[in-house]
């Protein structure tokens, strides 16, 4: 049967924009990310700072559980060609799709067996999902875990998903 699992996610138009707005205690590089060739004039060579400095310990609950390895690879990958690209896109959709996403939803809600796994978003994940889902909406809770939930607790996600697919798929 098909379901849909949302980890540490929330959606434009459900109040995901509000984490980008600085004036009431939003993310200061939601901004950065979303602005046109700032990501790629501030942070090209600066991979590894703004990552393994900054983005993963300030959200990150779970000393130890990003290694140097796991650093290495998203450098690596975000030091390549258009390696912001992904992130860039994310945040400007979560900036100017919301009205968009909203209207979908407004004319048809999920209606599949949806989860929910929060962690250091606290119940953002789940009230999100409640708001665009027809039916009810598990919620499981990392406690401990921050926003890297698949790597900080990959086996707790793991734990979560078995759980789940063994309800949806009734086995």
């Amino acid at each position: 049967m098909l379901s849909f699992t949302a980890i540490e996610m929330g959606l434009p138009g459900f109040g995901l924009e509000r984490l980008a707005d600085v004036t009431h205690g939003g993310i200061w590089y939601i901004g950065v990310l979303a602005a046109t060739g700032i990501p790629e004039m501030l942070l090209a060579g600066r991979e590894r700072e703004f990552l393994g400095q900054f983005a993963f310990p300030a959200m990150s609950a779970t000393p130890g559980a990003i290694i140097d390895a796991d650093i290495d690879e998203f450098v690596r990958t975000y030091s390549r060609p258009d390696g912001w690209r992904g992130a860039i896109g994310l945040y400007r959709s979560m900036l100017q799709e919301g009205d968009e996403i909203a209207t979908l939803v407004a004319g048809h809600k999920l209606s599949l067996p949806v989860l929910a796994i929060g962690a250091g978003g606290g119940d953002f994940t789940f009230a999100t999902m409640r708001q665009v889902s027809s039916d009810p909406v598990r919620s499981v809770m990392l406690e401990g875990v921050g926003h890297y939930a698949a790597l900080e607790a990959p086996d707790r996600v793991a734990h979560a998903l078995l759980d789940f697919f063994r309800i949806v798929d009734g086995s």
